[in-house]
């Protein structure tokens, strides 16, 4: 995974130190369609992207933890105010206002709280009680038309690991849902923001599909 200065067009992948990001890096150079990916905790090399990609696994409040201590806040905001910017699980609930996870706040680029599945409504339709985290294969169906969808099903299955998902102020910000034992807004997108709670590089053609459509985006 290089990491040197971004050339012309780069993906860069923030490292900020939480999850194995090498399944991400190898999923974009599959569809990267010449492009050079670049995984970096360097502020400046995410300054220089042309389109950042935000993952991440583990707990919201080590996450905030490291983006700060690695000097990456300001990088991180600016890049998703500013270019092509994709978001993949922990790093959907970061760009939220508040998690109930360690009670901490978030980055606050989009209103709202990321939230724990309630115990009380953990059962699915036959009675049967739901394990949590959320891990597996599911249903995401598209509440509204967007780029990132293209070539895309609604409801394609793609894989989940997570115990919290984002609840947006603003509803018009959701663009897809998913079932488990209540609906959930399993992805977000405002202007040039993307952001699914599921893991595209580890959801075989569509998870490909989907980051190839992030790569062609032109918001």
């Amino acid at each position: 995974m290089p990491s040197t200065n971004a050339p012309p067009g780069a993906i860069v992948v923030i490292d900020y130190g939480m999850g194995n990001l090498r399944s991400v890096w190898q999923a974009l150079v599959r569809v990267a369609d010449g492009r050079q990916v670049l995984v970096s905790s360097d502020p400046a090399m995410v300054s220089a992207a042309e389109r950042v990609v935000f993952p991440g696994q583990g707990a919201m409040p080590d996450c905030m933890r490291e983006i700060d201590q690695r000097g990456l806040r300001t990088a991180v905001l600016d890049a998703a105010r500013n270019k092509p910017f994709l978001g993949i699980c922990i790093g959907q609930q970061m760009l939220f206002e508040h998690s109930e996870e360690g009670d901490v706040p978030g980055l606050g680029v989009l209103a709202g709280a990321v939230r724990r599945f309630p115990p009380s409504r953990m059962f699915d339709a036959a009675g049967d009680k739901l394990k949590v985290p959320h891990m597996g294969w599911n249903e995401v169906h598209h509440t509204r038309d967007h780029a990132l969808w293209n070539g895309i099903a609604d409801g394609a299955r793609f894989y989940f690991v997570h115990s919290y998902f984002v609840d947006p102020l603003a509803g018009d910000c959701a663009v897809g849902t998913t079932a488990y034992g209540i609906p959930f807004t399993s992805a977000v997108a405002r202007d040039n923001i993307f952001a699914i709670q599921c893991h595209p590089e580890k959801s075989a053609v569509d998870g490909l599909a989907l980051l190839a459509n992030f790569v062609a985006w032109k918001p």
